[in-house]
């Protein structure tokens, strides 16, 4: 399968503004921004074809180029990243078989994740896909505990007994009545892959309210009944969050410093 990555960005989040260059400073206490972060770690992954940056901002546009990123501008009018590589797909030469969406705020994300995903395409019968990890004790605690304090972390994900999708939510599902002895919970991990039908699709449904209400791309594909295939993924000893707000920068440059990330 011929598979292209995109990581698209944009630099008028609501909750960070600017987030794509905020600097995180690694292991030899080099800082690099977000975006530079995310495109590295999709560079290590094995089995794409291209790694593209997708974005509508001049600034997070030259910095990309500044390390060596090719970029793809798209349209300000998407709306989110899936609609963003909707755009990017419609300018390649030659549509690929496979786009995979690494968002730009995941900079944490192992290579293995994202091949798994990409392994989880080769049945054609797979019209989208996205990988899913349990939680473990300290990122369990740490949705908890944004929540608790009325902020959004990360997103869980519920499942049916068949792996595909049943809802995610930025909230923490299932309910977590103690920490103590909790239910078993999954992170969803924002990366997605699509055929490039999927995402043409996507463009033609509406935003629905529950995509509306979570602000979650993907929730589209199930409010309009395309199955979206979760593929479980381990963590291996390492540690995954995303950047979501502020008070995440210390949490990632506390992993980045431990497992000795340039």
């Amino acid at each position: 399968m011929s598979t292209v990555i995109f990581i698209p960005a944009r630099y008028a989040s609501t909750r960070y503004p600017g987030k794509p260059l905020v600097p995180l400073t690694g292991a030899t206490g080099v800082a690099k921004s977000l975006i530079q972060r995310s495109w590295e770690a999709a560079k290590a992954v094995e089995g794409a074809d291209a790694v593209y940056v997708l974005t509508d901002d001049t600034r997070i546009a030259e910095a990309a180029q500044g390390f060596g990123a090719d970029v793809l501008m798209t349209s300000r009018a998407a709306r989110n990243g899936t609609e963003r590589c909707a755009d990017g797909v419609a300018q390649l030469p030659d549509p690929p078989d496979v786009v995979v969406n690494l968002q730009g705020d995941a900079p944490l994300t192992p290579p293995w994740f994202v091949e798994a995903l990409i392994g989880a395409m080769a049945d054609s019968r797979v019209q989208m896909a996205t990988p899913v990890l349990k939680c473990d004790a300290e990122t369990l605690r740490n949705f908890v505990t944004d929540r608790q304090n009325g902020r959004v972390g990360g997103t869980t994900a519920v499942m049916r007994g068949d792996g595909t999708a049943l809802y995610f939510s930025k909230e923490v599902l299932p309910f977590v009545g103690t920490l103590e002895t909790p239910p078993e919970v999954w992170h969803h991990v924002g990366v997605y892959a699509y055929r490039p039908a999927a995402l043409q699709a996507y463009m033609a449904w509406p935003e629905g309210p529950l995509e509306r209400a979570e602000g979650l791309e993907q929730l589209r594909f199930l409010e309009n009944g395309t199955p979206v295939t979760c593929v479980p993924v381990e963590a291996k000893g390492r540690v995954f969050w995303e950047l979501n707000n502020p008070v995440d920068v210390a949490r990632i440059e506390s992993v980045l410093k431990k497992e000795g990330v340039t």
